[in-house]
């Protein structure tokens, strides 16, 4: 069933750059913001808030991305784990692995749609899982192919042509082809939504494709694609500093302030 990803409202537009004050009623689009709790084999884990759409990526991304899915595979995805979907209005996604996963704990509280990892009591724990990505595996993507990756994405976001009001995440591999471009109000959100489409294709890791991110970089974004196996970051705006320390601990290449063709280099050094 298609979800509802935008509103459409009557505003009031203001124009003062005139001697007179302008007043005008126009229509214009909102992004819908609304809460999804995700179940891992029926236990709760997580209420995020986020826009609808793509809502079984976003839920085994999310639980791939906080390693909560171990070594199991995940064997099903539904809404609701108990009574119907509509009943839930579609808010409720349980990821399935026959119970093999990990009982998990869940995050305490509603994730916010500008942070992900809110609530979470041991950030350095959630790093120390994962091992520093080999670089023998790892196939590097060029500067001159990652620089034009932004512009590739941004014609692939109706939702933010429309609203104005969402983030983007997309995978690009080392000729600079842009795929799985997922739109939400949450940056953590739209990886977790294309981390979870590589999941279901059996893609991961994705030590041959690189990982862009509208926004800053934080240290959450880098994780995420640490845990993926991204080797290449990229990202519109600047990183955090512990989103470096942890690249340069990752093994991963992270980019920032990438736009109009130029971009900023740091990590490796």
């Amino acid at each position: 069933m298609a979800r509802k990803r935008s509103d459409k409202v009557l505003v009031v537009e203001i124009d003062t750059s005139g001697t007179d004050v302008v007043r005008r009623r126009t229509p214009d689009e909102l992004v819908v913001e609304e809460p999804m709790t995700i179940q891992l084999d029926g236990h709760v884990v997580a209420t995020t808030m986020r826009t609808p759409g793509n809502d079984y990526e976003l839920a085994v991304g999310f639980c791939h991305g906080d390693g909560l899915l171990g070594d199991a595979a995940v064997t099903g995805v539904r809404y609701c784990a108990n009574g119907s979907a509509v009943a839930s209005e579609f808010n409720v996604v349980t990821v399935e692995t026959m119970g093999r996963a990990p009982v998990p704990t869940p995050r305490l509280g509603t994730t916010s749609s500008s942070c992900g990892l809110c609530g979470s009591e041991n950030i350095d724990e959630l790093a120390r899982r994962l091992e520093p990505l080999s670089a023998e595996r790892v196939i590097a993507i060029e500067p001159e192919v990652v620089v034009e990756v932004p512009g590739r994405v941004r014609e692939l976001q109706p939702l933010f042509a429309a609203t104005g009001a969402v983030h983007a995440a997309a995978v690009f591999d080392v000729l600079g082809a842009v795929s799985h471009v997922r739109e939400d109000v949450g940056r953590h959100n739209a990886v977790d939504k294309v981390v979870g489409a590589l999941l279901l294709e059996k893609r991961l890791p994705a030590h041959d494709l690189g990982l862009f991110v509208s926004g800053r970089a934080s240290f959450e974004m880098v994780q995420k694609a640490w845990a993926a196996g991204f080797g290449t970051v990229v990202s519109v705006s600047a990183p955090t500093s512990l989103a470096v320390q942890t690249a340069h601990r990752a093994g991963i290449t992270l980019y920032g302030f990438a736009r109009d063709h130029r971009m900023v280099r740091y990590a490796p050094d």
